[in-house]
């Protein structure tokens, strides 16, 4: 029986200079495949990459992973502070259509519901092509965090994940359905479709 989703591609971008290197493991990639493989109903091509601080090399990844690889969804995670080998935000915004800055700004209020230094995170969200790319924290608990939102909360904090899909819908990527109980996308009535896996 073939599947009732869509097929989503993600690329997942891991950006450490000491991980890529071999001096530690690489906690990014699997804590984002871990929460979007919970979260998301559709089946998912996955493009993993392991790169290193350099922002050419940043932006040459991001740009092979949307206009090669054809990704819908591009996510990073690391690289996002202000420290000086911290250029993931100059290498996303160098290859964007379209900045998305409400992304950021939610990104660090929830951050912020933790640690006062929330405020040094400089991650941005950007459209290139159909391909939505966002820069997530380097920590595995921030970016199931930074995805999900704090639901618990009163009153609750919106996660950012929730608008990725009728993000994706707005730039003509595929339908993306995700486990309400984790992450409920939100879709104005007019855009929702009556859900195929039912």
């Amino acid at each position: 029986m073939s599947d009732p989703f869509e097929p989503v591609r993600i690329g997942v971008v891991s950006i450490s200079d000491r991980a890529s290197s071999g001096v530690y493991e690489d906690k990014g990639i699997p804590a984002l495949q871990d929460w979007l493989a919970r979260a998301v109903k559709n089946p998912i091509e996955w493009h993993t990459r392991l790169i290193p601080d350099e922002q050419d090399g940043i932006s040459a990844t991001l740009r092979e992973l949307v206009d090669t690889v054809k990704c819908d969804l591009v996510l990073t995670t690391g690289g996002t502070g202000p420290a000086l080998r911290d250029v993931t935000p100059e290498a996303t915004l160098a290859v964007a259509d379209k900045v998305m800055p409400g992304f950021g700004e939610q990104m660090r209020q929830i951050s912020l519901a933790f640690v006062p230094t929330a405020i040094l995170s400089r991650q941005v969200a950007v459209i290139r092509g159909k391909s939505l790319i966002i820069n997530l924290p380097g920590q595995p608990k921030s970016i199931a965090e930074t995805l999900q939102g704090l639901p618990e909360r009163n009153p609750p904090v919106h996660g950012i994940f929730a608008a990725v899909p009728y993000c994706i819908d707005l730039i003509g990527g595929p339908y993306i359905e995700t486990d309400a109980a984790l992450c409920k996308a939100f879709r104005p009535k007019s855009a929702q479709r009556a859900s195929s896996g039912a």
